[in-house]
């Protein structure tokens, strides 16, 4: 790839549409109303239900528990919501926790009371402490119940949440789970059924779906939250809506692509992880990989170096072609350091509270080439900084 030519580093942000999952929205873009009992509204009825076979199939649920929805946004919201619907019976939920470094649309708390909402610290590496998780679940009264949401796979990082341990802290405790697997699909394996979780949700757009198309995930539809959209009684009642089945259409197509390459391929992100980590140890002096100790994603690197500004990296970076992240596109226009960094160095992450961290993200398609151009780029930016960082500060 020649230096003029642009390169996307950037799918955690948004995974490139697939082939297939732009052919599947094209065809079914004259689709009748699914909800119409004529024939072109079965035929439109069977394209959605197929895309829910397959990403029951992706994520091993049952396919009467998928809800569609708009997207990761409104299933948050739906779900992050203190009432609900335990056993068939409604339950007000008392209070929720967080993690610090999840994505906004759960760490922000949704329609929960702030004064209800605890946001649960994590370490250097950004691994929630599940002493204070344990401390919170036990301090629910008795009698009511709390939520727990949590993002499974940083956006920014790739940092791979401690299930087992999380689980073990709120086992035994009226606490009910949600989990944030957008990060992972495609990337990793999620068996939802063996998750723990009462409810997990997705978004297309994260593995090559059209945007504006995620789902919600029920582990039991007599456990769940109170529809946040409503009128008509699509979606068994859980979200209505006229469905648009050209997205819902594409999110199939896409589930399906990324269910064969995880089986074809498991590996082949990580090994494109392992060698870009190799170079930039080598050639930037005073890296730090954030959570380079713990388990992440394959597809994802966060770096920060001495004196070398994240929002600074990253416009010269796009001046030289490169497409990548500072932080969570969902936080885009925000100045200064993203709320994960912070929370990691209040953690014990060792970086200057000057410097922030550039994200690559990247996907199949990316090639060894491709990183090594990232790795030379930011490695002539960090070496242009670290001067800089070097000087000694004002007494």
């Amino acid at each position: 790839m020649s230096r003029g030519e642009r390169l996307y580093l950037d799918h955690n942000a948004s995974a490139p549409l697939l082939p297939e999952a732009r052919a599947a929205l094209v065809a079914s873009l004259d689709a009748a109303n699914p909800s119409s009992v004529h024939s072109e509204g079965r035929r439109a009825r069977a394209l959605v239900e197929n895309a829910r076979d397959e990403l029951a199939r992706l994520l091993s649920c049952n396919r009467e528990h998928v809800t569609f929805t708009s997207g990761a946004s409104e299933a948050a919201t739906t779900c992050l919501s203190p009432r609900w619907l335990v056993d068939g019976a409604e339950t007000r939920m008392s209070r929720l926790a967080v993690i610090d470094t999840d994505h906004p649309c759960i760490r922000d708390g949704a329609s929960f009371d702030p004064g209800t909402v605890t946001r649960l610290p994590v370490d250097g590496n950004g691994l929630v402490n599940c002493e204070a998780l344990a401390a919170w679940a036990d301090g629910t009264e008795e009698g009511t119940t709390g939520l727990l949401a949590l993002t499974l796979a940083n956006s920014e990082t790739g940092v791979l949440q401690p299930m087992d341990r999380i689980l073990a802290a709120i086992a035994g405790q009226p606490v009910r789970l949600v989990i944030d697997a957008v990060q992972v699909i495609g990337r990793t394996a999620f068996d939802f059924a063996s998750s723990g979780a009462d409810a997990a949700f997705v978004s297309g757009h994260k593995f090559g779906a059209a945007k504006g198309v995620g789902a919600l995930i029920l582990s039991n539809p007599a456990t769940r939250p109170f529809p946040l959209v409503r009128g008509g009684g699509q979606e068994s009642g859980r979200r209505a809506g006229t469905t648009a089945v050209p997205a819902i259409a594409s999110l199939g197509a896409a589930a399906r692509h990324v269910r064969a390459r995880l089986e074809q391929a498991p590996d082949e992100l990580m090994a494109l992880r392992r060698h870009l980590e190799a170079e930039l140890t080598a050639r930037v002096s005073g890296g730090t990989i954030l959570g380079g100790r713990v388990p992440r994603l394959p597809n994802t690197v966060a770096i920060a170096s001495p004196g070398l500004r994240g929002e600074t990296a990253q416009i010269g970076l796009d001046l030289a072609g490169l497409a990548v992240s500072a932080g969570s596109a969902c936080s885009s226009g925000k100045v200064g350091r993203s709320h994960v960094v912070d929370a990691m160095v209040a953690g014990g992450l060792d970086i200057s509270a000057d410097d922030g961290a550039i994200r690559v993200s990247f996907g199949y398609e990316t090639t060894i080439a491709d990183l090594d151009r990232f790795v030379r780029e930011y490695a002539a930016l960090a070496e242009r900084a670290a001067p800089t960082a070097r000087e000694p500060r004002a007494a």
